[in-house]
């Protein structure tokens, strides 16, 4: 039985007239694990969206970034992406804890194309899980439900420039955050980020790290 479509999608389908293309495009494209079609795609990304939900039921989308092969499969049915270090909120990692279900949106801008991603996640920062990506704090396991190739045809067409500086890397230091040196966060940054101010040559107002966004200096 198909479990993708839900009455509030039937009903839809039924006002458009889709319902038979719905079912036929199900049947054509909807697996239930990674096939030889997404291996190449999954292991190139260097970006995707992730949709989780949080305790007030609200959809949570972020965007997560690294270097080309972040995505790691663990085999046909499981696959791997890494939690780097953010903002200390944690809203996606701390989502997932009280709900596995996630939704995975890996778009390719310069060719297009798309893949989505349904599955249930498990947050892991055990030794041996952290060691597969260099800079994780944790590691997400995804057992996939769902996956399926999504129209290409709306995709604006953008081209990749470079990889953002502060992604970790074996072979060189990421650049140090400038929102760190903002003066209202300084009492409440980790000891481990303290020095970043210093680092970067000083504190800066609100004002001036909304500026330096702006102009692409972060």
């Amino acid at each position: 039985m198909q479990t993708l479509y839900g009455k509030q999608h039937r009903t839809l389908q039924q006002d458009f007239d889709t319902e038979r293309l719905a079912n036929a495009v199900h049947d054509n494209i909807v697996a239930r694990e990674i096939g030889e079609e997404h291996r190449g795609f999954i292991e190139s990304r260097d970006m995707f969206f992730l949709t989780t939900i949080d305790h007030r039921g609200y959809p949570t989308c972020s965007y997560k970034g690294g270097n080309p092969g972040f995505i790691k499969i663990i085999d046909s049915k499981t696959l791997a992406f890494p939690s780097f270090d953010g903002n200390g909120m944690f809203l996606s990692m701390g989502n997932i804890i009280a709900n596995n279900q996630i939704g995975m949106l890996l778009i390719d801008f310069e060719t297009p194309n798309r893949f989505r991603i349904h599955g249930n996640a498990s947050i892991h920062r055990d030794e041996a899980s952290l060691k597969m990506f260099h800079g994780a704090e944790m590691v997400v396991i995804v057992d996939i439900v769902e996956i399926f190739v999504n129209c290409a045809r709306y995709i604006h067409r953008y081209k990749r420039v470079t990889s953002a500086k502060h992604v970790p890397d074996e072979n060189k230091t990421p650049a140090l955050p400038h929102w760190k040196r903002i003066d209202g966060l300084q009492d409440a940054l980790p000891a481990r980020d303290k020095h970043i101010a210093d680092s970067l040559g000083g504190t800066i107002s609100p004002e001036q790290y909304a500026e330096m966004l702006s102009k692409g200096e972060t």
